[in-house]
């Protein structure tokens, strides 16, 4: 396996390479054989409207001069009142609502590596990269709890379970749909991640009835 370099991208170096965005994401989830050409189009879409979102940072993985993984996210909308929706106990002592409110919660909405790059901690150190430099006090994703690889990346990540939250969810700001395709040690999974709030009848891999959200702290 080539090495992989990381850099980060500015807004506009996101934009200019979309293309490329798409091409891994393609490669990445390997859905229904036919349908590429429509979920490339449904994810260079969203994904225009990602970048666009307050607070969006991006970091690509580049291996053998070419795009191995991407990760990215975005500050989340404060009048997408995502917590409504959430079911259990908040873990920690915090107020989840006033968290969002102030622009403190920052979801994971995309990840994603190509296959030939998997099983080599690529993944950690996307995720790794690209929330250090954000000022939010919690990251959060959604994930299929069927996805036991992700699940499992996210338990060796910190990351703990915040709630659950039946499918689909209605937001105010349309949500955005993002992925991982790869676990721990780069186990490989098919679930897409699925930024909060989450968007309508989102294709996924396993139950798709009710999905979790996962979340860790980023300050003490």
């Amino acid at each position: 396996m080539a090495e992989v370099f990381i850099r980060r991208l500015s807004r506009w170096q996101a934009e200019q390479q979309r293309e490329a965005v798409a091409d891994v994401y393609v490669e990445a989830h390997r859905r229904v054989p036919g349908e590429e050409s429509r979920d490339r189009q449904e994810f260079l879409e969203t994904f225009a409207e990602d970048v666009q979102r307050p607070g969006f940072d991006m970091v690509v993985a580049s291996g053998g001069n070419k795009p191995a993984a991407y990760a990215y996210g975005f500050v989340l909308d404060r009048a997408g009142e995502w917590w409504r929706a959430l079911s259990g106990e908040v873990p920690w002592d915090w107020d989840i609502e006033e968290l969002t409110v102030s622009g403190q919660v920052f979801a994971l909405a995309g990840l994603m590596v190509v296959p030939a790059h998997r099983r080599g901690g690529v993944a950690t150190r996307l995720v790794e990269q690209l929330l250090i430099r954000t000022d939010a006090a919690l990251v959060a994703a959604r994930v299929d709890p069927a996805n036991e690889a992700a699940v499992g990346a996210l338990r060796s990540w910190g990351w703990t379970k915040l709630g659950a939250v039946a499918a689909p969810v209605a937001s105010s700001d349309g949500g955005a749909d993002g992925g991982v395709n790869e676990g721990v040690n780069g186990a490989s999974s098919a679930v897409p991640f699925t930024a909060i709030p989450a968007v309508p009848a989102v294709a996924a891999v396993g139950s798709g009835t009710t999905t979790d959200i996962w979340s860790r702290p980023l300050t003490s």
